[in-house]
């Protein structure tokens, strides 16, 4: 890995970052920097405002609390990989779409009182390497406001259908919700207004909470070696041209225990890696120009494509041990896809990194698609939704309720 540059204290720290290139990237990290730039302009043809840098105008409140709500969200073009492990940048843009069908609710409470941070999720004591990742949230907000005090984070994930599912998202919301949180509670409520800084923030706990923090579709611009301040991620569909897209979810659970960590670290193996993600910037600019134009379909046919890459990539990382994230119950739903269209029945899915899957279509066809997947007897939960918003902080007399109260 390349040197990072020295981080300064203080509270000017955060536009010093830069980041790591992968040993054997150096040539398509220069590419994709231009690759950046462009897509950037795009953006800007398409009246799309690329949010300002960080302030730095925050008021410090230190032993603060607040509560805050995200949603889980669902890749479009798909991330995995990470550039830089320590600041979680991507190898290339990505984008997905909130969805409703799950959600997070995280309180964080930051008091002089406190002598260690402490996580409870689920109302569960939480230990480990996911309190690490809090804490990794924590301290950037601390560092930004030079002030130490440690917090009490209590969060809990709520499935709309009931059941959980391995490939829903919840780590974005969760991340989502704890920057948001996090960043009223010790610089001020009106920071969360600035989209830039939440959205980097939340990507230090996972990089698509850096899109569930802005909400609706998200682009997530990133490439190796990219500042840190420059990596975030910045909502397409701000005139609601997409309203008309629903979103089925089916949670399926793993029986392997897939790890999204592990797939991450072991992506850039995959001989089909490199030919995925240097087809990205094309991918990129065809998909923003589909979101511009309502073009759902087209959004959805990405999605569908880019499923099949992203577990290709994953197939084909270890050949002793391939990691096959896929359950017997997506082949079943997959050809059910493929028969409806036959039928002219317009219907695409998505997977992350799980089985979960969820199904693109218009609401003129939901009715008739969740019928067909119950017609497969899969005894699975079909979950209906909408497109969802960006992170929101809930009223601060959240803090005295219980979370299985707060929705």
């Amino acid at each position: 890995m390349s040197e990072k540059a020295t981080i300064d204290t203080g509270r000017n720290f955060a536009q010093s970052v830069s980041t790591s290139i992968p040993s054997g990237f150096a040539d398509y990290a220069s590419a994709m920097k231009k690759t950046d730039k462009d897509i950037r302009s795009l953006l800007d043809s398409h009246g799309i405002k690329i949010p300002h840098r960080f302030s730095n105008h925050w008021k410090h409140n230190g032993s603060g609390n607040a509560v805050a709500k995200a949603y889980v969200m669902q890749g479009i073009l798909k991330y995995h990989g990470l550039a830089d492990p320590q600041w979680r940048t991507a190898f290339m843009p990505s984008i997905s779409v909130n969805n409703d069908a799950a959600y997070t609710i995280t309180c964080v409470d930051f008091n002089q009182e406190v002598e260690h941070d402490n996580l409870h999720i689920n109302g569960e004591p939480i230990y480990g390497n996911k309190l690490n990742r809090v804490v990794t949230v924590l301290d950037f907000v601390r560092k930004l406001a030079g002030n130490s005090n440690r917090a009490t984070v209590r969060s809990k994930n709520v499935v709309k259908g009931g059941s959980n599912g391995k490939g829903l998202g919840t780590s974005a919301s969760a991340g989502a919700a704890l920057a948001t949180a996090a960043i009223a509670a010790m610089l001020g409520t009106e920071a969360v207004n600035d989209l830039r800084l939440v959205s980097c923030t939340a990507r230090l706990l996972s990089g698509s909470a850096c899109r569930s923090a802005v909400g609706g579709l998200a682009l997530w611009l990133s490439y190796p070696g990219i500042a840190h301040e420059d990596c975030f991620a910045v909502r397409l569909d701000a005139d609601n041209q997409l309203d008309d897209l629903c979103l089925l979810t089916i949670p399926i659970e793993s029986s392997i225990g897939l790890k999204t960590d592990q797939a991450h670290r072991t992506a850039p193996h995959s001989p089909f890696f490199r030919n995925w993600i240097e087809n990205r910037s094309q991918d990129t600019i065809q998909c923003i120009d589909a979101i511009s134009q309502g073009n759902w379909e087209l959004v959805a046919q990405l999605a569908e494509r880019d499923s099949m890459r992203l577990h290709g990539v994953s197939m084909t990382t270890n050949i002793d041990n391939p990691l096959i994230a896929w359950e017997p119950e997506n082949i079943s739903l997959f050809h059910m896809c493929h028969r409806l269209r036959a039928q002219e029945i317009p219907v695409y899915f998505s997977t992350d990194t799980g089985p979960s899957i969820v199904f693109l279509t218009h609401s003129d066809y939901q009715d008739e698609v969740m019928n067909n997947i119950s017609l497969l007897g899969l005894e699975l939960d079909i979950i209906p939704g909408q497109i969802a918003g960006p992170a929101t902080l809930l009223p601060s007399s959240n803090m005295l309720m219980d979370l299985d109260d707060l929705e």
